[in-house]
């Protein structure tokens, strides 16, 4: 049987098994739709985390991002896995005492304001949106692949699916499902490791067969792939070219901003206890660490695999998976020295490859207002698109065509899982903070869920249109979320847990300040805005690079938020003895908020 027709197996089974689990456990209260009914399970809430954290930059792009940089994309593996580390030690447990729904109702409570809550509502869906829009493009990209049609078309159809059973289950819905889908990526993800694996070292375990020896005779895996590179004009596969404070920097934003993540955290509010969540946060890490441990052994493989099967080989004889990523625009190639062969090497393809190319596979050339070719700018030839390498890995390989349809399944599902959080962070926002808490308080419990699930397909059309025009790759679209997170979430979450002190005056102009700060260096920077008004420059400020940034904007929160509430009244007594209940060990079996 054909690849597409075990995709439409597949995922067709996986769909219904996904519609199903949304029929069985629908909403039937505002407390369903938020959290669950707050009676899920340790382990359930684990699983569920750990697919709601493992979105389509984890399952599809992290190793493709670590296929290109080498030794510099390790910044995500540290970032995203320390991240998880400080989110379940410093801040599930507390928030979860605290009681509330979402996190701008803990930040509109906590800082006593109106004001407060509206800011932090704002900074949950440009997080929220930004984050989004990376999920909603692996859909695309998977259905375009594997079901043979566009990518807009595949954006819409996984809309179709997530509008389904994130408006009729909310949180209850998504929690259940989400543990079907973690099983589903994380089985799509380690089998084709396991079996590439054992194909090229004979070593069943994908972490230890990264450094084992080849059994084609010649030395070590990575001694093999460091080889390859140079050979092609690239640094050292284990080498870095990233500057020390870059590192730092984008390693510290991803940490920090998954601390503030707002759909990871409402996680924690789904279960009975303030121990369950410490017991469910160590389960999504122990179940996370089996995808991010095994993600740059994928790497790896699919580097190598790609280079000594593609490179330096004539066109005519390439298998039919080049092609058919060549004409949903993911791979291109021209032949700028009229060889026949591929050549690959540093330097883009294209002229001005800031971005995915529209390539016309039909006369080989690249189409678009950025992407024209360019046969005089460089020797490489090739054009790979970094969010293709996980999806295309078992077809470099030549697995059975049940694993590549297993893989297609599995990006399904980690970018539906994420993205069903996410939209539910944007409806609670908007039904519960904005509605509820700010513009009509006296709606009804009906009102409030119906404003909720109108609140989803709203937000559903939004994602879908970012899916649509998306603003770059997977990976990089969402490390900028994390960076708007640690920039506005991050300082206003702890000093509102650690520090009395710390009053309504400063927590909304440190979140202010930070969200903006943020968002003027990412249109600077990535979008090219400001050019006629800032001076024109390619060095980023400090040396650290948009992903990195919201380590600055984060220190400048904490700065500007504390400076302004010691020149500003303290809190009300009442207030600050919230903050010291929730960080009372004592009677920290029950949560104390409503």
């Amino acid at each position: 049987m054909d690849v597409q027709n075990w995709t439409y197996i597949l995922v067709g089974v996986t769909f219904a098994l996904y519609i199903g689990i949304a029929i069985w456990s629908r909403a039937g209260s505002t407390k369903d739709f938020y959290v669950a009914g707050g009676g899920v399970s340790p382990l359930a809430n684990g699983m569920a985390t750990a697919a709601d954290w493992m979105s389509a930059a984890s399952f599809i792009s992290m190793a493709g991002i670590i296929a290109f940089a080498g030794y510099d994309g390790s910044v995500y593996l540290m970032g995203w896995t320390g991240g998880y580390v400080l989110l379940a030690l410093l801040l599930a447990p507390y928030l979860r005492k605290f009681g509330k729904f979402t996190v701008p109702d803990f930040i509109g409570d906590r800082y006593y304001s109106k004001t407060a809550r509206i800011v932090a509502v704002v900074c949950a869906l440009l997080v929220s949106f930004t984050y989004v829009a990376g999920q909603m493009r692996g859909v695309g990209v998977v259905f375009s692949r594997f079901l043979n049609v566009e990518i807009n078309t595949g954006v819409i159809i996984g809309m179709i699916i997530v509008l389904f059973y994130a408006v009729l289950g909310g949180m209850k819905g998504i929690t259940y499902t989400q543990v079907a889908q973690y099983c589903v990526l994380i089985f799509a993800f380690m089998v084709p490791a396991i079996f590439i694996s054992i194909q090229m070292t004979g070593n069943p375990i994908p972490q230890l067969g990264m450094g084992s020896e080849t059994l084609d005779g010649t030395g070590y895996l990575l001694d093999k792939l460091d080889g390859l590179s140079t050979e092609l004009g690239f640094n050292a596969y284990t080498d870095g070219s990233k500057s020390t404070i870059d590192v730092f920097a984008i390693t510290l934003a991803l940490m920090v901003g998954t601390a503030g993540l707002p759909h990871v955290i409402v996680r924690f509010f789904t279960v009975k206890r303030v121990k369950d969540a410490r017991k469910s946060a160590g389960w999504a890490l122990l179940l996370i660490a089996i995808l991010y441990t095994t993600a740059p052994a994928v790497a790896v493989f699919a580097k190598t695999n790609m280079i000594e099967n593609v490179v330096n080989t004539p066109y005519k004889e390439q298998p039919s998976w080049i092609k058919s990523w060549e004409e949903i625009g993911l791979i291109g190639w021209t032949d700028k020295n009229n060889d026949g062969a591929i050549q690959y090497g540093p330097g883009p393809a294209f002229e001005g490859n800031k971005s995915k190319p529209i390539f016309d596979a039909k006369n080989r050339t690249a189409i678009g207002n950025r992407a024209t070719t360019n046969p005089s700018a460089n020797a490489n030839e090739l054009y790979v698109d970094r969010d293709i390498m996980v999806l295309a890995n078992p077809e470099i390989a030549d697995l059975p065509n049940w694993v590549i349809a297993l893989v297609a399944a599995g990006g399904l599902a980690a970018a539906l899982s994420t993205a069903a959080g996410l939209l539910l962070v944007i409806s609670s926002s908007v039904s519960h903070d904005v509605i509820k808490k700010t513009l009509n308080p006296n709606i009804s419990e009906k009102g409030e869920l119906i404003a909720a699930r109108l609140s989803a397909v709203g937000a559903v059309c939004v994602a879908g249109y970012f899916g649509i025009n998306p603003p770059g790759f997977v990976a990089a679209v969402v490390a900028l979320a994390f960076g708007l997170a640690a920039a506005s979430f991050f300082p206003a979450i702890i000093l509102g847990i650690f520090y009395k002190r710390m009053n309504k005056e400063g927590a909304i102009a440190g979140m202010v300040v930070g969200i903006i700060t943020m968002l003027l260096y990412m249109m600077k920077y990535k979008l090219g805005w400001f050019d006629d008004v800032l001076p024109s420059s390619d060095q980023w400020w400090f040396g650290i690079s948009p992903e990195g940034f919201g380590s600055i904007a984060m220190v400048i929160n904490f700065v500007v938020s504390i400076v302004v509430c010691h020149f500003t009244a303290a809190p009300p007594k009442a207030v600050q003895d919230i903050v010291e209940n929730i960080r009372i060990p004592s009677g920290a079996g029950e949560a104390t908020g409503h």
